[in-house]
């Protein structure tokens, strides 16, 4: 009697092979992480084309000039949000949670500047640097109370922004400044390509910072400390020096913004600094979900200015009144943190 083979008896040839489509709930999931990895680091970009389209279409005739594109990226504005934003990022990369000084430092460099020239006849270069002995002397002030003596940094940081603010008002009178040479403006606005000088001031400040994070051992070091303070000294990093020399860094940065905008409009309003607030924080937690989600970035912080600029300009010129500004910058820092906070948390 002949007996039916087992499949154990069977040769090889004859096991039948697993279906073709098993592997697909892999490739399928390899498809799915990439898409939310391009999501993730792109979605603000292409919300950002997509509002730059949709204020074209209802507004063709204002938004798609090339005036509209200079108060995008050459205004004065967006110039010294790109450097307050630079100056911020300093502290921030090193796991300082805030400098809330940045902007009355940024101020009283401005103010000082045009005080010493027009009120007391100092050569304007001399005057600028001055101002921006101060700016950093500040930031190195503010280093040491946060690193040596241990003062929390938001109450250091917001007491300094408050004082800066009350001596800039105090040198001032309260009043508007102005009367810087005519000629002085060109360190500022000298056309390039179109654009005034000081965007291409901001691009060169973001890029190479960016490179600087990226490519060199001081980038790095930042990084680690930023990550893991005592980590990072027990491996024999100088963190007190390294997290003072940023604030110092911040404060030099926040000064030589505010020299180019005063260069830029002939003087200084002392009071205008502290509109600046919202919009630099607003910007730097926006940066963290566009190229590198979760994570501080120069470039991506560069977008997020431009980014707010689209934004509130379109809703200008579609008819909204000055309370946009407030309510634009203000709902974008709240979805900013929290997409900052989710990305974060998923990136660990």
């Amino acid at each position: 009697m002949s007996k039916t083979p087992t499949a154990a008896a069977r040769p090889a040839s004859d096991v039948t092979p697993p279906p073709a489509s098993a592997p697909a709930p892999a490739a399928a999931e390899k498809r799915g992480n990439g898409a939310a990895w391009f999501a993730s680091r792109f979605a603000v970009i292409g919300v950002w084309i997509a509002l730059a389209v949709l204020f074209s279409v209802l507004r063709p005739d204002t938004f798609m000039t090339s005036g509209s594109l200079k108060v995008i990226f050459g205004s004065q504005n967006q110039s010294a949000l790109v450097f307050l934003t630079a100056a911020l990022l300093c502290t921030i990369i090193v796991g300082e949670f805030v400098d809330m000084s940045v902007a009355s430092n940024f101020g009283l460099a401005a103010i000082m500047l045009t005080i010493l020239h027009v009120n007391h006849g100092w050569n304007v270069w001399a005057a600028v640097l001055a101002a921006l002995v101060l700016s950093t002397a500040v930031g190195a002030v503010n280093g040491w109370l946060v690193v040596k003596v241990g003062v929390n940094a938001i109450v250091v940081t917001l007491g300094m922004g408050t004082f800066l603010l009350g001596i800039a008002l105090w040198v001032s009178d309260l009043m508007p400044v102005s009367g810087l040479p005519s000629g002085f403006k060109d360190i500022a606005l000298q056309p390039v390509a179109g654009l005034p000088v000081s965007f291409f001031y901001g691009l060169a400040l973001m890029l190479g910072f960016a490179y600087v994070l990226h490519v060199t051992p001081l980038g790095r070091t930042m990084r680690f400390v930023g990550e893991s303070r005592e980590v990072a000294r027990l491996a024999g990093v100088r963190v007190t020096r390294l997290r003072i020399g940023a604030f110092t860094t911040a404060g030099l940065i926040a000064g030589v913004g505010g020299v180019l905008s005063a260069a830029a409009t002939g003087g200084f309003d002392p009071n205008v600094s502290q509109s600046y607030l919202l919009p630099i924080f607003a910007a730097t937690f926006l940066g963290t979900a566009i190229l590198q989600p979760g994570r501080f970035n120069p470039v991506g912080t560069l977008v997020a200015v431009f980014f707010l600029a689209t934004g509130v300009l379109g809703l200008q010129l579609l008819g909204a009144t000055s309370w946009v500004t407030s309510v634009f910058y203000g709902g974008v820092l709240v979805v900013a943190v929290t997409l900052s906070t989710v990305l974060r948390g998923r990136s660990r």
